[in-house]
């Protein structure tokens, strides 16, 4: 018997499993404010897909995709995230049809073949946004508006928000330029893949984790530097419209996220030791890449919930606490059970969470399972109280002793 999962997965249950479905409530309810609709695309697309959408001169694309040969000979990969299929499907089912812009929001697993390490696994889940339809300034301010209250509202402190401009294709040609120039200089001291990346595009190189790398490019050239004039205009008015609605930033000029995807605006809230909790920018050429025929801007983010989670412990916040039985109905006697359970799911279909006798436990054995999953209050039904339409209800927390008419028991709650 096969009793290990693979390395870097989780299985989802108990008090873990109720705090991540607490973090997703929050994020459906906020993005639900936000005028946002839920998508919910296919686990594996087409390979293709992540080569032209996501870059294949990224980690994902070269490193960290699953991806595999299905039984009629097609390239099939297990998304690694949520973007480019969420394009797809705005492109296969019309939604540039409808009037713009289309304000999509998903919570959806993903898939990565990386070392597992805290809140990062090879089998994972995002929390993503995508705003499609706006050139405007604005449509980031928007998702960078929603992530930010996600991460007031789940109590979260030591996160904040920088951000940076990588320009469109036409200044990156030039900051491609001098950075090429500048990375020739150190060629010897990069790592084989950065050698191999700086030909093709330089600017993953500055994207690179290794040590040698990292310290190659904290002095190489930076793309706010090389910004035209439209770029720079549309990074102005994103921080004035940052500082004027509140939300503190900080401009990063090291940000350049992991996708080929991104132009113009990336940005990325951070906690004091550096991690990422949430990753996004503007996309404004990813349509174009999946349908030639489209030409239309977007922008969005993606939030992963095991992070989330991480978080939520290394800072100590406390999630709600997971909901117990309003009431558990004991049962006395086998005459009793048919009655007794008619009588749990009566109660059930107002809405209470009951919970009954399973294991025919003497009522000193069902008292004592009643108290410990934290059943608030607790009857005991027998033929006496089955004749008599009444029996006593004991409150869990004080010990108090109520009798009530069966066909009240709801009404107590």
């Amino acid at each position: 018997m096969i009793t290990q999962a693979p390395r870097g997965v989780e299985d989802w249950y108990g008090e873990r499993m109720h705090k991540r479905a607490w973090v997703e409530k929050q994020a459906r309810e906020l993005a639900r404010t936000y005028n946002m609709t839920e998508i919910i695309t296919p686990i594996f697309e087409h390979t293709v897909l992540f080569q032209r959408g996501v870059g294949e001169t990224t980690d994902v694309v070269q490193k960290e995709m699953y991806t595999f040969e299905d039984k009629g000979g097609r390239s099939i990969t297990l998304k690694p995230e949520g973007t480019a299929g969420a394009m797809r499907a705005y492109l296969e089912r019309n939604m540039y049809a409808n009037p713009a812009p289309t304000k999509l929001y998903y919570v959806t697993q993903a898939f990565r073949y990386e070392k597992p390490q805290s809140g990062r696994l090879r089998q994972h889940h995002q929390f993503g946004v995508e705003f499609v339809g706006s050139k405007s300034p604005l449509a980031e301010v928007e998702v960078i508006s929603l992530a930010a209250t996600l991460i007031k509202k789940l109590g979260l402190k030591d996160i904040k928000l920088h951000i940076n401009s990588i320009g469109c294709p036409n200044c990156k040609k030039d900051y491609n330029d001098a950075l090429l120039a500048y990375l020739r200089k150190h060629e010897d001291a990069l790592c084989p893949t950065c050698r191999e990346r700086m030909q093709k595009n330089p600017m993953r190189v500055i994207d690179c984790k290794v040590p040698e790398c990292k310290e190659i490019v904290k002095d190489a050239p930076r793309t706010i530097d090389y910004l035209d004039e439209e770029c720079k205009n549309h990074f102005d008015e994103l921080q004035h419209l940052l500082t004027e609605l509140g939300i503190p930033f900080e401009v990063d000029t090291g940000i350049v996220r992991g996708l080929d995807y991104y132009t113009k605006t990336v940005f990325e809230f951070v906690n004091s030791d550096g991690f990422t909790l949430c990753g996004g920018g503007r996309y404004d050429g990813l349509i174009h890449e999946i349908d030639e025929k489209q030409d239309i801007p977007s922008v969005g983010f993606g939030m992963g919930i095991e992070r989330i989670l991480y978080f939520l412990e290394k800072e100590g916040v406390e999630v709600p606490a997971m909901e117990t039985p309003d009431l558990y109905v004991g049962i006395l006697g086998a005459e009793a059970k048919a009655k007794a359970y008619k009588l749990v799911n009566e109660i059930r279909s107002h809405g209470l969470i009951v919970e009954t006798d399973y294991m025919d436990r003497s009522v000193k054995a069902q008292m004592k399972y009643a108290n410990k999953i934290g059943a608030k209050k607790v009857v005991i039904i027998g033929a006496d109280e089955l004749e008599k339409g009444a029996a006593n209800v004991k409150d869990m927390a004080t010990g108090e002793q109520t009798e009530v008419s069966l066909a009240e028991l709801p009404s107590l709650f």
